[in-house]
């Protein structure tokens, strides 16, 4: 189940943990990714990074339900 996060009296929603946690994880996969060169056969990079953390964020909070 999911709970709000409390944080020092301030309850926040639980999909701010994912979403810091799938930015993380798409920093990690953009620098990979930079370093192996695929950012070359990407015709947009900006729309292919936002579109991986919506992919991201998606299986992080399939997988927790």
């Amino acid at each position: 189940m999911i709970k709000e996060i409390d944080l020092a009296g301030v309850y926040l929603s639980p999909m701010l943990g994912y979403l810091v946690v799938a930015l993380l994880l798409t920093g990690v996969l953009r620098f990979v990714l930079g370093r192996i060169g695929a950012y070359r056969w990407i015709w947009h990079p900006a729309l292919f990074d936002v579109s991986m953390a919506v992919i991201i964020l998606t299986a992080l909070v399939a997988l927790t339900m």
